[in-house]
């Protein structure tokens, strides 16, 4: 059961966008898995993608198309199987799913971009994909963002989206984004699937920098069990249908449409862990008063991690032990524990390196009772602060993740 977290009610079409969504059988039968995404002539696409070593053959692929000056004009996206660790013949199939949609809408083969997930080692079923995407693309409509977020999922339980709209000097513009994500999901650069779309005529330079620092502040605060998938892949598509002025990085209105799309990856990340395979708990863990934002970075990433703490979280207790000894075991060099203070919600667990004089164990449990949770940790040491957010571990994660393959 996701933690505070329902479908959305509304996803605003994005100028020059269009999805459509078709069944392929690829991992089981009777459900949509397919998607293709077609975008306008002119469209500038930004990525970001995995930074593991073993990554999935679809992300080379990307890389590969995004790093020449090719015009890209449509995406596939597949769920079910992760097209990982398949070597050669992984790369191949690939390459023949972006022949496919070639194909059908009359573009080049380096002008698609090919994303996979779902289970890692199984080559991809080419021939039902090539057969379902003559109805991926019969079905291709701007408002086709919900059927595309449902069509992606894997074990999620809610599809994931968000959208903003914001005016402009140069009219109304549009951001709206979905994504997929509830396990394997620790950031190193975008732990998921995630695809945002805005009809702003952005430049290629601002568009890569937009998603950078949105990234840098949504999808790579996020975990929730400390594993970077092989697949995790966020792109950036600008269509360019609104204004006739190139939004570059001096142009006025790039800080608002940088802030609409770090405010929709940010609503797409918290989704991710609200539904984080068996969450009961929704966590926020700011670290405050530390030297540089990379070292409260760490500190909150080490205590997001912490199976103890995670289980703790999920049984409601408050085992102050758990969460110390997670904080003086995140590699931060002379940290003074005796200036180090701890919050739950608003109750002060500890001061100054120690159990704070006025704490009570019921005061803990009936923080740690809520569905959402915020722990506040000062570090006395300067005037960073970084947030992480984070679910806990339960019976039901160990449960999905045994039974993921079958």
């Amino acid at each position: 059961m996701a933690v505070n977290l329902t479908a959305p009610e509304v996803l605003h079409p994005v100028k020059g966008v269009r999805l459509g969504a078709a069944e392929a059988a690829i991992k089981k039968p009777g459900r949509k898995d397919l998607v293709l995404i077609e975008l306008a002539r002119g469209t500038r696409v930004a990525g970001v993608f995995t930074r593991n070593a073993f990554c999935a053959a679809p992300v080379l692929l990307c890389r590969q198309a995004l790093s020449s000056d090719v015009q890209i004009r449509a995406l596939l996206i597949n769920s079910g199987n992760a097209n990982a660790a398949t070597g050669a013949a992984g790369m191949e199939d690939g390459r023949s799913s972006m022949v496919a949609v070639a194909l059908h809408l009359g573009l080049r083969p380096d002008q698609v971009l090919p994303f996979s997930t779902g289970v890692i080692g199984v080559r991809l079923p080419v021939n039902r994909m090539m057969d379902a995407v003559p109805a991926a693309r019969a079905s291709l409509r701007e408002d086709g963002w919900l059927d595309a977020a449902r069509a992606i999922m894997t074990t999620d339980t809610v599809p994931k989206g968000a959208t903003r709209r914001l005016h402009t000097s140069q009219g109304e513009v549009t951001v709206t984004g979905i994504a997929k994500g509830v396990g394997m999901i620790c950031p190193d650069m975008a732990t998921l699937l995630a695809f945002i779309g805005t009809d702003a005529r952005l430049s290629q330079k601002a568009a890569q920098a937009v998603l950078m620092q949105a990234v840098s502040r949504s999808f790579n605060c996020i975990t929730v069990d400390g594993d970077t998938s092989t697949n995790d892949s966020c792109v950036l598509f600008a269509t360019g249908q609104v204004g006739a002025e190139e939004v570059d990085e001096h142009h006025g209105d790039l800080a608002a449409i940088a802030r609409a799309v770090t405010d929709v990856c940010r609503d797409l990340a918290q989704s991710i862990v609200r539904d984080g395979e068996g969450a009961t708990k929704f966590m926020t863990i700011r670290v405050d008063e530390a030297a540089t934002k990379p070292e409260g970075f760490a500190i909150a990433k080490r205590i997001a991690n912490s199976p103890l703490v995670k289980t703790a979280f999920f049984a409601s207790d408050p085992n102050l032990g758990r969460i110390l000894a997670a904080i003086g075991n995140a590699g931060v060099a002379n940290l003074d524990a005796s200036k180090v203070s701890l919050w739950l919600g608003d109750v002060q667990v500890v001061e100054n390196g120690g159990r704070a004089p006025s704490y009570t164990e019921d005061q803990g449990k009936a923080v740690m009772q809520d569905a959402e949770i915020t722990m506040r940790i000062t570090l006395g040491r300067g005037i960073e602060s970084a947030t992480v957010w984070t679910c806990d571990f339960s019976y039901d994660y160990v449960k999905i993740n045994a039974d993921y393959r079958s």
